[in-house]
């Protein structure tokens, strides 16, 4: 006859001792570890983040200047400035078309890498640029699209050996498509990293059962690559908008070699702040910058908001 035996109670009692122990001493050693983030977090992000609010609503010079209450006037004047209004349309022209050609030109690698022989050493070579700092990037682009008649650049060059006449690449009303372009080149391939990364981790099977059913390559990254990486593409989606509107470095040095700054029409919303703190006059103007700079606070958070949203949909499991 079996019997059945139950552990004593005095046995539970200290496996339930150890457990709560075990789980006092993690809450105990929870603010140890966070209280120094936390800290920095909010000495460096939190508190600066406040302090450019308040200080939009001011009239400020700088140091051996008292910031004298100003209401909305930086505001008003920002929105009514030349300035501001290329600044604004320029960095959404970034945002926006620079992110649509960099993520087909992403997409369409992704494709071509995912079967190519050798597509590790080519995704390496293509995310080279993401090494060079934008400021020897945009001087190397400088020397390429370089307009002066006898010493072209090397765009110009091909043109004139072409037949063609040579481009005033960078001249202010051509320079917001030449910087365009050249983010996307530039940009493309950290994202195709990022992109073939997640593909890495789809099941070789599910390609090879569309390969068997005919699939063209279209089909497979429709139907497959692009359902199995939604989610990173939407972080690669949050990254660009927050990298495209702080774009500051490269607009500057090939819109405005050799001057104070680039001329209003190649303005970005950074350029701005920079022209607002450094002042054009020599006079700078610390409320008006912080205006442009939760302007841009502002504008990314609803980008971001709007972006994440657009893009929510069930994880897949695989």
């Amino acid at each position: 006859m079996a019997t059945l035996t139950t552990a004593p109670a005095s046995r539970v009692s200290e496996t339930r001792d150890v457990g709560g122990a075990h789980l006092r001493r993690k809450r105990r050693l929870f603010w140890p570890f966070a209280a120094p983030a936390l800290v920095l977090y909010l000495a460096f992000l939190v508190v600066p983040t406040l302090a450019t609010v308040v200080l939009s609503f001011t009239s400020w010079a700088g140091a051996g200047d008292t910031p004298q209450p100003d209401g909305v006037t930086n505001y008003t004047r920002m929105w009514a400035s030349d300035s501001f209004q290329y600044a604004f349309r320029n960095t959404l022209v970034y945002v926006f078309l620079g992110g649509i050609g960099t993520f087909a030109l992403a997409f369409l690698f992704t494709m071509v890498l995912r079967d190519m022989r050798g597509g590790k050493v080519v995704r390496a070579i293509l995310f080279f640029p993401n090494i060079v700092a934008p400021v020897a990037l945009g001087m190397f682009l400088g020397f390429v699209f370089k307009y002066q008649p006898g010493k072209q650049g090397l765009a110009n060059f091909v043109l004139e050996h072409a037949g063609a006449d040579a481009a005033k690449f960078l001249a202010p009303a051509n320079v917001t498509g030449v910087v365009t372009a050249s983010l996307i080149w530039a940009s493309s391939g950290f994202y195709i990293t990022i992109l073939m990364a997640a593909v890495d981790r789809i099941p070789p099977y599910l390609y090879e059962d569309a390969e068997l059913g005919g699939a063209s390559p279209w089909q497979k990254f429709r139907n497959i690559t692009l359902p199995m990486t939604w989610d990173v593409v939407g972080v690669a989606g949050v990254l660009w908008t927050i990298n495209a509107l702080k774009i500051f470095e490269l607009v500057f040095v090939l819109a405005g070699p050799g001057t104070y700054a680039p001329p209003n029409q190649a303005w970005t919303l950074g350029v701005y702040v920079f022209d607002r703190t450094f002042g054009s006059n020599g006079t700078p103007d610390f409320g008006a910058a912080c205006a442009c700079a939760v302007a841009m606070i502002a504008l990314v958070s609803v980008l971001v908001v709007l972006l994440r949203r657009v893009m929510r949909r069930d994880a897949l499991q695989f």
